[in-house]
């Protein structure tokens, strides 16, 4: 199985924490050269000097907003124009848990533009290299909720869904030039994240955290949490050469909780 990268570039947005560090490391330890993109400068550069250099490869990092469409374009078209982008993973926290009902249009609208359109302007910037190249990987880590709704995530569920609705028109359209659009979607994932969500849920019904937790637990086969790492060797096989006819997917990575086949 060729799952070698050496050679290729790859933007890992949000990485410098949790599944987004996770996918980092795994796609450096294939030989990628990695250029992370998050908002916290000194976070990426402790990332930076921390993922694997065996196969002689420099990774780097640029400082982002991506609750800034225009400075991510700006940013996104000047690593392009600097080399060829073969692999990148479009990876963005969520927006805070709550019932729908509740919900906000500026909500909405706020979520919307940091996952969708960025999503898009990224994608965009480096479709032109990919296409030259003969090779692209677009990996989104979105949510199970693309399969069925998850409780306390109105908005989250709602904006989710557009991601992967565009993610596989993007497949449907890119596949004939040798690039990929597939998503991952994690599960309950050891991550800042999912403490928030345990929190906002355990206030809600009134338990502690450690009750919420084991509640959420008892939904999972698995009876335990994912590690960020297992999300990321999912990621990374879709990054490979080996994941060439992955096109258009979504993949549940949480222990068996999603109720649809």
């Amino acid at each position: 199985m060729n799952l070698s990268l050496i050679g290729k570039n790859a933007i890992v947005c949000g990485s410098s924490q949790g599944i987004g560090r996770a996918i980092a490391e795994e796609l450096a330890l294939l030989g990628a050269r990695c250029i992370l993109l998050a908002r916290n400068p000194d976070r990426l550069r402790d990332v930076v000097s921390s993922l694997d250099t065996s196969a002689g490869q420099e990774h780097s990092f640029r400082a982002a907003d991506f609750t800034n469409p225009d400075a991510i374009k700006t940013v996104v078209e000047t690593i392009a124009a600097e080399m060829p982008v073969h692999i990148l993973v479009n990876n963005t926290g969520g927006p805070a848990a709550g019932p729908i009902v509740d919900a906000t249009t500026d909500q909405f609208l706020a979520t919307f533009q940091q996952h969708l359109l960025v999503n898009h302007i990224l994608t965009t910037a480096v479709l032109p290299g990919m296409k030259r190249e003969g090779f692209g990987r677009i990996i989104n880590v979105i949510s199970t909720s693309v399969k069925i709704p998850l409780k306390n995530l109105g908005v989250s569920n709602t904006i989710r869904g557009a991601v992967a609705s565009w993610a596989k028109t993007m497949a449907n359209e890119l596949g004939s030039f040798g690039i990929t659009v597939n998503n991952v979607l994690p599960g309950a994932t050891k991550t800042g994240r999912l403490d928030a969500v345990l929190t906002s849920t355990a206030q809600k019904k009134g338990q502690t955290v450690d009750e919420a937790s084991k509640d959420m637990m008892a939904e999972i086969p698995a009876k335990r949490f994912g590690e960020a790492g297992e999300i990321a060797a999912v990621a990374a096989f879709l990054a490979s050469p080996a994941a060439a006819y992955v096109n258009g997917v979504s993949i549940p990575v949480d222990g068996g909780r999603t109720g649809s086949i």
